[in-house]
């Protein structure tokens, strides 16, 4: 047999006799129009790449999204599970569980439509083959893409309708079907890894990757664009999941007993809270815990970076960046500059400032407006930034930085220093940064998109330092890099200059 989709939606009620998980636990993980991740203190929340082991017997997998006013539709999200062998690849089209084959091994998966927003697999760990070693859970689309499904998640709930695990799955770009995550083998147990990896190719994409026959015939979907894999990519005829790891669980904590993050949008406070967890597990791995260092963003605003600023990217930016300074700041400060032709260094914040310093100082002008609005629409007046225009001017800003911190003894500094491109001053941002490399500040650069980075692509090589001072990499769409794989390339070198700097009496 060959498994198909059908065009149409096909019979999508739950088979009878078969009563699911405690309708008590999909009321709540649909409270609030499922929108955004459900908060509750005993339930652990993962992140990318994060796994927990997975309670004792049969276990449900829910798959739940804000399915607005009817629940189905074009918004309308298919749930799907692929039995895997350790080769990565199915026995043969039985192992492939949607909802025109909503059952294999004899019901030990089985596919089942839930309330409006939620689909669920039902999984019998004891009655899976012993030659079944993971059982992928995916979700597809009707139509258009994942970046108009709100509230995305995987929960794992127990046999008793406890929810005992929550992935919040983060989605930006065309994908049209997302590998969410995964039950696995682990020395004689099971345990539950979540994933978040996008498809653009569709339901036959993921299908035809894990060995699924497909009747027509599709071209091999390309690796996800702006993803930065830590290890080699995979062969291009298949996708890969991540390697394995046994990385401690995260848990994210509930943002009303967070100071940081009580006063907050309800969603922002969630993604903060679990990120900061996110950067102090990095910092763990990194042998990290307990260093301080001031940390600072530098936010570029030529006018090639209008799109980015308009489309809210720079706003998700800065979200992602205030976690590090909350776990690495004496005070939780993040300092903070911007540059064009000119330059302006911008107020210290903290998380919680967070919302209304984006909304302040996160704007570019575009055709005599400001991009982004404000959130009730209006323009910023007066426009203290106006001055702030024009093409890439870095070394003006970097001499500034360097006078604030020399100026301003303390901790070693971390400087986060985003870039489009278009370098075009490079002899003199290495003369700066070689005499910079005799104080306690490390830059991290980060491109944004591909172009000419000029001397920022030559650190490694770039004569005359006391200490290599400066590290340098480049994603292709900023969005789409997991937080886990962020925070380990920012905080990547910063390490090894810290043994140096000390080393040579820079830090003390």
């Amino acid at each position: 047999m060959s498994a198909r989709p059908a065009a149409g939606v096909a019979d999508r009620r739950a088979p009878q006799g078969f009563c699911g998980p405690p309708r008590a636990a999909i009321r709540a993980l649909a409270s609030g129009s499922g929108a955004g991740p459900v908060i509750m203190s005993s339930m652990t929340t993962l992140i990318a790449g994060a796994n927990v082991p997975v309670p004792a017997g049969d276990l449900t997998v829910v798959v739940r999204w804000a399915a607005g006013a009817h629940g189905y539709g074009a918004s309308a999200v298919d749930a799907s599970a692929l039995l895997v062998t350790a080769a990565g690849r199915v026995r043969s089209d039985d192992d492939f569980v949607f909802y025109n084959q909503p059952q294999a091994a004899g019901g030990a998966v089985a596919h089942h439509v839930g309330q409006a927003g939620s689909e669920y697999l039902r999984v019998r760990p004891e009655g899976l083959p012993a030659d079944v070693d993971r059982v992928v859970v995916a979700a597809s689309v009707h139509t258009g893409t994942f970046a108009a499904v709100a509230g995305l998640a995987l929960d794992l709930v127990d046999a008793h309708g406890t929810v005992t695990a929550t992935f919040p799955v983060q989605a930006h770009g065309a994908e049209t079907v997302m590998v969410l995550g995964e039950l696995y083998r682990r020395q004689g147990a099971w345990k539950l890894r979540a994933i978040g990896q996008g498809y653009d190719s569709g339901l036959a994409g993921l299908a035809t990757d894990y060995g699924v026959s497909i009747a027509e015939e599709d071209p091999t979907p390309a690796p996800p664009p702006g993803v930065l894999p830590a290890s080699p990519p995979p062969p291009p005829d298949r996708w890969a999941p991540p390697a394995y790891a046994d990385d401690a669980t995260m848990r994210l904590p509930n943002p009303a007993d967070d100071a940081d993050t009580a006063g907050l949008p309800p969603n922002m406070g969630a993604l903060v809270s679990l990120r900061k967890e996110t950067v102090r597990v990095t910092l763990e791995k990194k042998g990290m815990t307990g260093v301080r260092a001031r940390v600072a963003v530098v936010l570029d605003r030529s006018g090639s970076m209008r799109s980015l600023y308009g489309g809210g990217t720079v706003g998700r930016l800065i979200e992602r960046m205030a976690p590090i300074a909350a776990k690495l700041d004496s005070d939780g400060s993040l300092d903070a500059w911007i540059f064009a032709d000119e330059f302006a260094r911008l107020p210290s914040f903290r998380v919680p400032e967070l919302a209304r310093w984006i909304d302040s100082h996160v704007y570019i002008r575009s055709k005599g407006q400001q991009v982004p609005p404000l959130p009730d629409g209006s323009q910023r007046q007066p426009d203290t930034l106006a001055h702030v225009r024009g093409g890439n001017n870095e070394p003006p800003v970097i001499r500034d930085i360097l006078d604030f911190y020399t100026s301003r003894p303390g901790d070693p500094v971390l400087v986060i220093f985003f870039s489009d491109g278009g370098i075009n001053r490079s002899k003199e941002i290495g003369r700066l940064l070689t005499e910079a490399a005799r104080f306690p500040v490390f830059w991290q650069f980060v491109g944004l998109g591909r172009a000419d980075y000029g001397v920022l692509e030559k650190f490694d090589t770039m004569p005359g330092r006391v200490v290599d001072n400066a590290g340098f990499f480049q994603v292709d769409d900023f969005d789409k890099v997991p937080d886990g794989e962020l925070y380990d390339r920012l905080l990547g070198e910063f390490p090894q200059w810290l043994a140096a700097a000390r080393a040579q009496g820079i830090v003390r």
